[in-house]
């Protein structure tokens, strides 16, 4: 690969990555409020959550590299759905854990769900790699979504 595109696929990855982690910060010091609350059966250890959010960021950094270096007419349209679901996701953890609004984290999430949805339908019609990569996300997601929707339940 020309180093060029090594850079602009860094740039990618390392630009979703920084979505997460500003998302993180501006959701501040809450998240050990978490530890204490009651959660849904099957909910995985804290320490699991970041590890899993660096992996699919910059398995979505990876994919939106891909449809952007591709010559799709639907190019423009599926990287503005992934914006689109990068900032909903960036929204969660502020919802979530900064003003602890479980109910509202719940519409954001499902809201999510249909956006990432969206984008490998529309990522699968330009590079079907594009949107297997987005495959781990999608089911993280939809996991996620039990347990807003279960800690919404118990809390």
């Amino acid at each position: 690969m020309k180093t060029k595109k090594v850079t602009e696929l860094l740039i990618f990855i390392v630009a979703t990555e920084l979505v997460g982690a500003l998302s993180g910060l501006l959701a501040g010091n809450s998240f050990s409020f978490y530890k204490e609350l009651t959660k849904p059966p099957l909910s995985p250890p804290g320490w699991l959550f970041p590890v899993m959010w660096a992996i699919l960021y910059a398995l979505m950094g990876i994919s939106a590299f891909m449809i952007y270096t591709s010559d799709a007419k639907e190019r423009c349209k599926a990287l503005v759905i992934y914006g689109t679901q990068l900032f909903v996701n960036f929204m969660w953890s502020i919802v979530f854990f900064r003003f602890r609004m479980f109910g509202l984290s719940v519409a954001v999430i499902l809201t999510l769900l249909a956006l990432i949805i969206a984008m490998i339908i529309i990522f699968r019609r330009i590079r079907p790699a594009a949107a297997c990569l987005n495959m781990p996300y999608l089911l993280w997601i939809i996991f996620a979504s039990y347990l807003n929707i279960g800690i919404l339940l118990l809390n």
